[in-house]
């Protein structure tokens, strides 16, 4: 299969567990392996060792310093997570999110699923930059997952749904999605010309002001035309404002 989810691990912190991701990845034909900022750095000999005959995917693996770099190019991305957290976003099951992968990907998408450090998850920032959420419906007194079987158990959607047709697909009348990247750029052209106005106030509250705002950029299915004219938007009206004084 050539169109596939990217899997993002963030800030692993054993190279076993990488390595065994990596193999249940492989037991489902994902072969997209990211990495962001390992903590005991890259190439990492134990997950070789433990990903019995998966190495391929170690040797192709991508390393980003940051979540936001890791998924740049991607359209739609997932963050998977057992805990409650206080961001607006739609939350999917497992099945569903593949679902919604294979659609996306069916349509030209690249897609990638987030997972978090084996001790906390993932933080509240890198699920920011996410557009959904993936929960897995476990046992709420253990609600863990180790991070290979995080992995595993979405590699065994993915591959069950494999063969189903899309139940839904967009037409863009030509147009196409906007990459992660634009996005991005977009949240810091509205960040830096709201910063400059006076929006992010208190100071104290700035921070979860600009999480926030960042987070509802993430939430919409914005179109790279769609993009294109809110920057537009934004700069006519910071022209009419200058006007003004």
């Amino acid at each position: 299969m050539t169109s596939q989810p990217a899997f993002v691990l963030v800030r692993p912190q054993m190279g076993e567990n990488i390595g065994a991701a990596s193999r249940g990845m492989w037991n489902f034909g994902l072969d997209r392996m990211r990495l962001v900022a390992p903590r005991d750095g890259w190439p990492n000999p134990r997950a070789v060792a433990m990903s019995s005959g998966a190495g391929r995917l170690l040797d192709a693996a991508q390393v980003y310093p940051t979540t936001a770099d890791a998924v740049a190019d991607c359209h739609y991305v997932f963050a998977t997570t057992a805990r409650p957290r206080g961001l607006t976003k739609p939350v999917y099951s497992p099945q569903g999110a593949m679902a919604e992968a294979h659609a996306r990907l069916a349509k030209g998408e690249k897609v990638a699923v987030l997972f978090g450090p084996e001790r906390s998850g993932l933080e509240n920032d890198d699920i920011a930059v996410a557009n959904a959420i993936v929960t897995v419906p476990v046992n709420p007194e253990f609600a863990s997952l180790n991070l290979a079987q995080c992995a595993l158990l979405m590699g065994y959607e993915w591959r069950r749904l494999a063969d189903q047709p899309p139940a839904r697909q967009d037409e863009l009348a030509g147009g196409e999605w906007a990459a992660q990247i634009e996005i991005e750029k977009l949240a810091d052209h509205y960040e830096k010309q709201l910063t400059e106005a006076g929006f992010f106030f208190p100071e104290t509250k700035a921070a979860g002001m600009i999480r926030n705002l960042r987070n509802f950029w993430s939430r919409m299915p914005l179109t790279r035309a769609d993009v294109q004219m809110l920057h537009g938007i934004l700069r006519q009206m910071v022209r009419w404002a200058r006007h003004q004084d």
